[in-house]
């Protein structure tokens, strides 16, 4: 691992290319009278409910003191308005004037202008490169200063839209970390059809991990008997792997079999599955079946796992 020193060099590097590539440094932020730190307040009193001064202080980590100075240069224009809490006389709570959307709106539609411009000329592919390299720096620096205690994703069920991208992401992500080919994307493209033309809603689920709104994992629960149930399609991003998504997706299917009365599970996997195959072995999983098959490009191990419960 490179010195510590080297690595803090490295990510102000990165700091440096990234605020002169957006165009972030000057006193004056998008072409306007403002400051960086102006745009971004009046950006957070324009997407916030009526926020106290405390509530976007920490939302952008910044000094109380100039934060108030900030709001005063902005209520002598004319663009936030006071209004007293409700449900606790201590609090004062601010939001934009009409005089001060006005002078948002512009900001915003630049800034838009400006990214959709620094995304044009890259190609999709490396738009989605971009965008995921984007989310892991965010994740890893959000979880590092979550409280302890906070769950840093949730898990809900599936709705319309996410089928597409679990058949996308699969084809995606097996494709780039071991080679498989199309065959495989379209394996999965069949359960999944499968699983929507033939879906009983009360003995069979999809679940869908989310973090931050976007999309990091799934799996799903399907009928293969009445007391045989098949666990397929888990999935876990890279950006959001090490957090126990892929324990708490394989919690809901046992749970849910228990629930509704099946009295075994089935899954199958492939050897070369090792972070998959540790959390089914971890949750009373055995390995019951072992095939040879070059079904997705190369020479793989299939294994079947059962769980009795």
């Amino acid at each position: 691992m490179q010195p510590r020193e080297t690595r803090a060099e490295a990510v102000r590097a990165f700091n440096r290319f990234y605020t002169s590539r957006i165009g972030a440094l000057g006193e004056a932020h998008l072409g306007s009278p403002y400051s960086l730190t102006e745009v971004r307040v009046l950006y957070e009193l324009a997407h916030r409910a009526r926020p106290t001064a405390a509530e976007i202080a920490d939302a952008l980590s910044l000094d109380r003191g100039y934060l108030s100075r900030t709001l005063r240069a902005f209520k002598r224009r004319g663009f936030i308005a006071t209004v007293p809490s409700d449900t606790d006389g201590r609090a004062t709570l601010l939001e934009l004037t009409a005089a001060g959307r006005k002078a948002f709106g512009p900001l915003d539609r630049h800034a838009r202008q400006l990214m959709g411009d620094l995304l044009a000329p890259l190609s999709d592919g490396r738009q989605r490169r971009l965008l995921e390299a984007m989310r892991t720096i965010r994740s890893t620096l959000d979880d590092a200063y979550a409280p302890a205690d906070t769950e840093p994703f949730a898990v809900r069920q599936h709705r319309p839209g996410d089928l597409g991208w679990v058949v996308q992401r699969h084809g995606e992500l097996y494709s780039r970390e071991y080679g498989w080919d199309e065959r495989f994307e379209a394996i999965v493209a069949r359960v999944v059809a499968d699983f929507v033309d033939h879906f009983d809603p009360a003995r069979e689920r999809c679940w869908i991990a989310e973090r931050a709104g976007e999309r990091v994992g799934s799996i799903f629960i399907a009928a293969n008997s009445k007391t045989v149930a098949k666990l397929r399609l888990l999935l876990v991003e890279p950006s959001a792997r090490g957090l126990g998504i892929g324990e708490r997706l394989v919690d809901e299917v046992i749970a849910f079999a228990r629930q509704v009365g099946y009295k075994k599970i089935l899954l199958w996997t492939q050897s070369d599955l090792t972070s998959a195959r540790r959390i089914y072995k971890a949750k009373g999983f055995t390995l019951v079946a072992e095939e040879g098959h070059d079904l997705f490009g190369s020479a793989l191990t299939a294994e079947t796992w059962a769980l009795k419960l």
